[in-house]
């Protein structure tokens, strides 16, 4: 293949990109739910991104470590088994609690992998609680839990 020809079947594959992409539409949650974003609790936030709904507790799975030494990149698994359309993780233990949440798209398989800043759990041996919403195409909501503690020293210090 020449050169001319190569760059010009590249340019048209750049070209039709954004058509492609656009057939995975996702929503902007924060740009269409920017109350979830501020609110200081899990509930208000769960409220604010899907409604009252009442989650089954099963379907989803979150791991953490039990101790975090390093709150500036607590590890987070979250898993679901379920036929997922979205997935939004919240926690408990800084200000705003909405973390993160992800398009599934049509056959996704819910395996993510990110790392949470979170401040150190209380004084009193409080625990910190990491919690996935899983919205299934079935019209259900899933959920899962797990908690943490993180160790002073952390991205407070």
């Amino acid at each position: 293949m020449n050169r001319r020809k190569f760059l010009g079947l590249g340019v048209m594959a750049v070209a039709a990109m954004p058509v492609a992409l656009s057939a995975f539409s996702s929503i902007d949650f924060r740009a269409t739910k920017p109350d979830a974003w501020k609110a200081k609790t899990v509930e208000d936030a769960i409220k604010a991104l899907y409604g009252d709904i009442k989650p089954e507790e099963s379907g989803v799975t979150v791991k953490a470590p039990k101790v975090a030494s390093n709150g500036g990149a607590v590890p987070v698994t979250v898993k679901a088994d379920i036929d997922a359309k979205s997935v939004a993780v919240f926690q408990n233990m800084n200000p705003e609690s909405a973390v993160a949440v992800f398009n599934v798209p049509e056959g996704g398989i819910v395996d993510y992998f990110l790392k949470i800043k979170l401040k150190a759990t209380d004084e009193n041996g409080g625990n910190g609680v990491i919690t996935a919403i899983a919205e299934g195409k079935d019209g259900k909501f899933y959920k899962g839990t797990v908690a943490l503690q993180v160790a002073k020293g952390g991205c407070e210090g």
